[in-house]
């Protein structure tokens, strides 16, 4: 009897992790973990920027938002690609995007054109989150699946811990160019390291058929140790028409709208913290890479947030989870906007803040892939993250006007932990219509 494409995906989920799967979902870690320093880079460069070009603080908003805006085209844009031309091919061509982006800004010779290319830079991320989310989830079995795309998404703090530490010795010896070569050299390492290790996900290649789907399918299947198949199993496939609206179908039209509107809310506050760390510090007299220090610190303690939240998921209702989580990183943002005594006391808050803020994000992913069928799977992580994304966009130049308006840090930060408020209260609308 032939198989239906849920009767294999159920074979899959059954089935223990095999190393390939495994050597899948680690290489979709270390992009994330790419993504985490690329994205990062220009806050830790902030400092130098500023200073080279005389920039304020609104204006230096401008900047650290700006491949923030084209991460969100980039999720809209190159997350529907993927589920159109695959994930792999979308990934390495955002390897691409991304590598030519960071080393044109290190050749920057203005506020203008570093922003034109931080924007370049973001349209690859972007599309690299929805498509890493999409490969990650079709890789993993059913025991193991929230626990691997949140791990996979804590690549992103681990990216920027691990960058955190080679930007302050760049920083330190070269000027603020010297954190994009770094980042344009290790993003061009990245192509043959997808090349050799990211196959094709089984679930794309059943629902879009491309040439040889079915050799394609079976070598997939030999290399997890399963047993091949003789025809491409039946598939319930949409026409054009209603594919292109399927996020807006049915039961799937509350479950992007809300999520949408949370990971809005949520990612806003995120990024508040993530780009004005260095500024803040610097600007209470502390020096430069102490500045990095303290943001390295927030994102060990996202890093340590996310791999917990991921285990506990395996045992706990992931929404749950969530909500708690987000409900929490209100509370401890608006505890950052009051604590600035010492550089030690800062560095201990924000690494609680990022245990929070980060889990909340990588959960948010997790959450998003595992109510989204495959052949939207790559589209919704797009268009959560792209619409999303707008929160990122606005954190930084809504942070960098109140405070040219001469507005204080704790009320700054109080006003901009309204965010994983927001997210926490639609969460809790969303759990009571999706199934357990």
């Amino acid at each position: 009897m032939e198989l239906t494409e849920q009767e294999l995906r159920a074979r899959i989920d059954a089935a223990p992790m095999s190393p390939r799967q495994i050597g899948t979902v680690a290489t979709m870690i270390a992009l994330n973990a790419l993504d985490g320093f690329d994205v990062l880079s220009v806050s830790f460069a902030s400092p130098g920027i500023a200073s080279e070009w005389g920039i304020d603080r609104a204006a230096l908003g401008i900047v650290l938002s700006m491949e923030l805006v084209g991460m969100a085209f980039g999720a809209l844009l190159l997350g529907r690609l993927a589920d159109k031309v695959g994930r792999r091919s979308t990934i390495l061509g955002c390897l691409i995007i991304m590598a030519t982006g960071m080393a044109g800004a290190a050749m920057a010779t203005s506020i203008i054109m570093l922003c034109w290319l931080r924007l370049v830079t973001g349209l690859g991320i972007g599309g690299m989150l929805a498509a890493t989310n999409a490969a990650v989830a079709e890789a993993a079995n059913g025991r193991w699946r929230n626990l691997c795309v949140v791990l996979m998404a804590a690549g992103y703090p681990l990216g920027a811990v691990l960058g955190g530490g080679v930007a302050s010795y760049l920083l330190a010896e070269w000027s603020w160019r010297a954190v994009f070569v770094f980042g344009a050299v290790i993003t061009a390492l990245s192509i043959p390291l997808v090349l050799v290790a990211a196959p094709e996900s089984i679930g794309f290649l059943i629902y879009r058929r491309p040439a040889n789907a079915l050799v394609r399918v079976n070598a997939a299947l030999e290399r997890i140790g399963l047993q091949a198949i003789a025809a491409l199993p039946a598939t319930a496939r949409r026409d054009e028409a209603r594919e292109s609206t399927g996020l807006f179908d049915g039961s799937l039209r509350a479950r992007t709208a809300l999520l949408t509107i949370a990971y809005f809310g949520h990612i806003l506050t995120y990024y508040f913290v993530l780009k004005w760390i260095p500024k803040i510090v610097v600007d209470m007299g502390f020096p430069a890479p102490a500045a990095g220090g303290v943001l390295v610190w927030a994102n060990v303690g996202g890093l340590t947030g996310a791999v917990l939240l991921g285990l506990l998921a395996t045992r706990v209702r992931l929404i749950n989870l969530l909500i708690a989580t987000l409900a929490a990183s209100a509370v401890m943002v608006t505890v950052f906007g009051w604590h600035s005594r010492g550089i030690a006391e800062l560095a201990r808050v924000a690494a609680i803040v990022g245990f929070f803020t980060n889990a909340g994000v990588v959960g948010l992913y997790a959450l998003v892939a595992s109510l989204f069928p495959t052949e939207v799977r790559a589209s919704a992580t797009g268009f959560v993250i792209g619409i999303g994304r707008g929160g990122a966009a606005l954190a930084p130049a809504l942070a960098g006007t109140l405070f040219a308006s001469g507005v204080g840090l704790s009320t700054v930060a109080t006003l901009m932990a309204l965010g994983s408020f927001v997210a926490a209260v639609v969460l809790l609308l969303l759990r009571t219509i999706v199934p357990r």
